[in-house]
């Protein structure tokens, strides 16, 4: 056992239990005094919460937890994945020795490495580079942490042509420690922690693609190149991301939007959609479900204006945290900006007339059409817009109502859910940011309120630190989709700020002013990126009371075009959005196009059709057709076609 001279050391176990080290032990130690099988599988340690590697000492008594293959995801995944972009980077400058190495974390799913060099990488570098990985991985390199002094770290990097390794040091804080990672004979700057060796990375990983990237994500800065890559715990796990990888291509929402001609975004209105007469029939669809929902809740629909004075948001505060992301117009020598969110104005309708305590709660709902700066590069169809309308509403009560509208609130948003398929719901509590609006007193007071009404409701939810909106703590709601893909959809805020900043108050049974608190919510999160979701999730195959296009009726010979008009006219008669195809063509041709255009249904006719009054119902996928009578048809397309809210 590998030990250094030093006091006991209690170190206790998940389980409660404790074992005492007469020297301080590293990770390692402690894995294996527990067992070989655990030293053997043993990837980090977490000591106290912290993560470490498992050679790094544990000087003083800790509770400890080693850290293996089967650890929560959000442990050993984020492990993995940095130390696959440190193998990245060594295999990048082995391969390509002119080639400076900047910054390479974990992400989502996988990880990337910005490096800085003058020729383009190609597809070909990319595959070199990753059947370079796997023989690192191979070779078991230890991976070892050093301390080094500051100065000699800056020299280092500068000798051996690392010049943003240098800057980066350089631009440290100077009491922070500097630690570098050496693997075999490459070494890079990093506070870690990391794998024993590169051979416990393991082979479940692939780079995916090359882009563009600026040092340190500023524009004006030099442009480095991206690499990205996705790694796993084992080569199922891979297995199963690619493939959702594949299938997630083939639901690209923009490219089902062009087959479908549902809408398309172009240069001239860069992060906004033009909506196709069939795109916005199926948005239309969408709002109407949700005006419906929302009148049956209580809530009452209202309008605010898009331009509003600059004066208005440097009030709310707005205008110092959102600035840089308004569109601003400038007329009658005034500043005013295009509205990036609706919560102030809902608070101007809140503070017209008196208020009265029998007036709450008060929901405020508004389809807020909204604008916001989003960089260029971060525009992505739907998903990610210029322009965008919220389902929005701002709950205006007293503090003692909170707990009532969250759980109200949590039954509307998670029947709507189901009603689009979503049964799997996750909630994480996000709570106070490092910048924000509010005094901590007023924080502690909204976290400890919705803490409360989320304990009330009795929905589990996991902490989201560090990440609640400017003025308050939020619920985020996140959906998971048909392929296993999690989309943040809904919040809940609890916000005590705004009402002060605005003057928002109301007259309490004691006849004094109090403030109202404000519950922001939203249960789509915007329509656009709600649509590109259902698009993704469904793969262009709406239910059939979302279709834009329920039923096509289409002819196998001219001879039934007068009885094709029939159908369709008693089926629009019914409510049903339907369209006839009278075009002199093969029906297969026909049926292959309705079919790429995603049509659920089509009601095929000929001349024995019209004879007997009726049609041949052809669904969306299959290969088998049910020959119905007309009315009877029609009823069971009225009755499918029937939202789950009016059912």
């Amino acid at each position: 056992m590998s030990v250094q001279e030093s006091a006991p050391v209690v170190i206790t176990l998940p389980d409660g239990k404790s074992m005492t080290f007469e020297r301080t032990p590293t990770g390692l130690d402690v894995a294996e005094a527990i067992g070989p099988g655990l030293a053997k599988a043993a990837l980090a340690v977490r000591v106290d919460g912290e993560l470490r590697d498992l050679a790094r000492p544990i000087e003083d008594s800790a509770e400890i937890e080693i850290v293996t293959a089967k650890s929560a995801d959000d442990t050993v995944l984020p492990l993995i994945r940095h130390d696959a972009a440190h193998v990245l980077a060594q295999a990048a400058q082995e391969l390509f020795p002119d080639t400076q190495v900047t910054i390479g974390p974990a992400i989502e799913n996988g990880f990337y490495y910005d490096f800085a060099r003058e020729e383009p990488f190609t597809p070909e570098d990319l595959e070199a580079m990753e059947q370079r990985m796997h023989e690192i991985v191979d070779r078991d390199l230890d991976i070892e942490r050093e301390v080094w002094d500051r100065d000699a770290a800056v020299e280092h990097f500068r000798s051996i042509g690392e010049e943003y390794k240098a800057r980066i040091i350089e631009d440290l804080p100077a009491d922070e420690e500097i630690s570098l990672y050496r693997q075999g004979d490459w070494k890079d700057l990093c506070v870690g922690p990391h794998l024993p060796s590169t051979s416990k990375l393991g082979h479940a990983f692939k780079l995916t693609k090359l882009a563009g990237a600026y040092w340190r994500g500023d524009a004006k800065n030099e442009q480095l190149q991206r690499v990205y890559g996705t790694a796993w715990r084992n080569e199922k796990e891979l297995k199963a991301y690619l493939t959702m990888l594949e299938e997630a291509e083939k639901r690209d929402h923009r490219r089902l939007g062009r087959e479908m001609d549902l809408f398309h975004i172009q240069e001239e209105a860069p992060g906004m959609a033009f909506w196709h007469p069939k795109g916005w029939k199926f948005y239309l669809e969408l709002e109407h479900y949700m005006r419906r929902r929302l009148d049956a809740s209580g809530y009452k629909e209202i309008r605010t204006p898009q331009l509003i004075d600059r004066k208005l948001w440097e009030d709310s505060g707005h205008w110092e945290k959102f600035g840089e992301h308004m569109f601003v117009s400038e007329s009658d020598e005034r500043l005013y900006a295009l509205k990036p969110m609706n919560c102030p104005g809902h608070v101007q309708i809140f503070r017209q007339g008196l208020k009265s305590y029998r007036d709450l709660p008060l929901r405020l709902a508004e389809f807020g059409c909204c604008h916001r700066y989003e960089p260029s590069g971060a525009l992505h169809g739907l998903m990610r817009v210029r322009n965008f309308t919220q389902d929005d509403a701002h709950i205006f009560c007293a503090e003692d109502q909170i707990n009532a509208e969250s759980e109200k609130f949590c039954d509307l948003l998670l029947a709507v859910y189901r009603d689009f398929g979503f049964e799997d719901v996750k909630v994480k509590f996000s709570d106070r940011p490092p910048v924000r609006a509010g005094s901590d007193e007023t924080w502690d007071r909204a976290e400890a309120a919705l803490r409360e009404a989320i304990e009330e409701v009795g929905l589990p939810y996991e902490m989201n630190p560090g990440e609640g909106a400017f003025y308050g703590p939020k619920l985020e709601f996140v959906l998971r989709d048909a392929i296993g893909r999690d989309w943040q959809c809904g919040t809940l805020q609890v916000d005590f700020v705004l009402p002060e900043r605005l003057e928002a108050s109301y007259v309490g049974e004691d006849g004094d002013r109090h403030r109202p608190v404000m519950l922001h919510r939203a249960i789509l999160g915007s329509f656009e990126r709600f649509a590109g979701i259902l698009i993704e999730n469904f793969a262009g195959r709406f239910p059939l009371w979302l279709a834009p296009v329920q039923a096509v009726v289409t002819t196998i010979t001219s001879d039934a075009d007068g009885y094709a008009r029939e159908v369709a006219a008693a089926a629009a008669a019914r409510g049903l959005r339907v369209e006839a195809d009278l075009r002199n063509e093969k029906i297969n041709y026909k049926v292959r196009e309705h079919s790429v255009a995603k049509i659920p249904v089509m009601l095929v006719v000929g001349k024995r059709e019209a004879e007997e009054g009726r049609v041949s119902v052809r669904r969306l996928g299959e290969k088998d057709q049910q020959v119905l009578a007309l009315e009877d048809a029609i009823d069971i397309l009225v009755g499918e076609g029937t939202p789950p809210d009016l059912k």
